[in-house]
């Protein structure tokens, strides 16, 4: 109805404006506005209960911009305005379980060779496959620190390949490579960027990337920005997931690890460098294309 779209783009068109581009009178609409509500309240209670259970599928984790992205997909709300979203989580308490403390940790102190910033921040690439970053970030199992490596693909920011270990030592590093390499198959030339850490530099690193002919690229010394993707992802899963979370032994941690990367993340967590895509879809959208063509 005529009258329920601009009740639901008021507060980002003036009704003025709608009623004389929709070819509807502006005294009916307020009419409409006072008459018998049982229609408009429908609306508003499906609304809000659909509000309410996108915000429990992603566990309270999600700000109004996704939860309208997500609200698009439906025929009924797909012309909801962000401004109307926010109003309506801000009635209903809905806040996002975002925590702001972060801290990053680098070991970068060593004398193992360092290779140049290839990268160089550009962290936009056209075909998948084609530049994988990865860095580590710790979590807490038990009383004893344990440390999370990933690889991401940039093309889609999906997770391609992660590892959860009790050790800093070089050998996670390598099985969430390992990990990538046989899920994706990926060929020769493909860029691996990472910080300057020691197990990046170490010689069993290298040498697995020596192996598969492929290129390395280290961020420059001290500047986490050059590994923004990486760092940006730690940063999420950490205040949306890790610390809110107590883990009693490390099957728990995996668990709860693959359950928000491979189930939440990389499907169904929308990104907006993906246009609102989840990374999954993305990537499915832009092989389906490539097999049209």
């Amino acid at each position: 109805m005529i009258f329920c779209f601009i009740e639901r783009n008021r507060s980002s068109f003036p009704v003025k404006k709608m009623c004389h581009v929709l070819e509807v009178s502006q005294s009916g609409y307020y009419r409409w506005m006072k008459a018998p509500v049982s229609n408009r309240k429908a609306e508003k209670e499906r609304f809000r209960a659909r509000i309410k259970e996108l915000y429990d599928q992603h566990n309270g984790m999600i700000g109004s911009p996704m939860l309208t992205a997500d609200l698009h997909d439906d025929s009924e709300f797909s012309q909801v305005s962000r401004t109307r979203v926010a109003r309506h989580m801000k009635e209903l308490g809905l806040k996002c379980k975002y925590v702001k403390k972060f801290v990053v940790t680098t070991d970068s102190k060593h004398t193992e060779p360092v290779a140049p910033n290839l990268l160089d921040r550009q962290f936009s690439v056209p075909t998948p496959d084609t530049v994988y970053v990865t860095d580590i970030t710790y979590l807490k199992v038990g009383r004893k620190w344990h440390y999370l490596t990933v690889f991401i693909d940039l093309f889609s920011r999906i997770i391609v390949g992660w590892d959860l270990s009790d050790s800093l030592e070089r050998h996670s590093a390598i099985r969430a490579l390992k990990k990538a390499i046989q899920r994706r198959t990926p060929g020769q030339g493909l860029m691996i960027h990472s910080d300057r850490g020691v197990q990046y530099a170490s010689v069993d690193f290298r040498a697995e990337l020596q192996k598969h002919h492929f290129v390395q690229s280290m961020s420059r010394k001290g500047n986490c920005w050059d590994n923004a993707v990486a760092e940006s992802f730690f940063h999420t899963i950490k205040t949306q997931m890790i610390r809110h979370c107590k883990f009693q032994n490390v099957m728990e941690a995996e668990q709860a690890l693959f359950n928000y990367i491979e189930v939440y993340y990389n499907r169904r967590r929308k990104h907006s460098t993906n246009g609102h895509k989840s990374p999954a879809q993305y990537e499915k959208e832009w092989w389906n294309t490539r097999k049209a063509a």
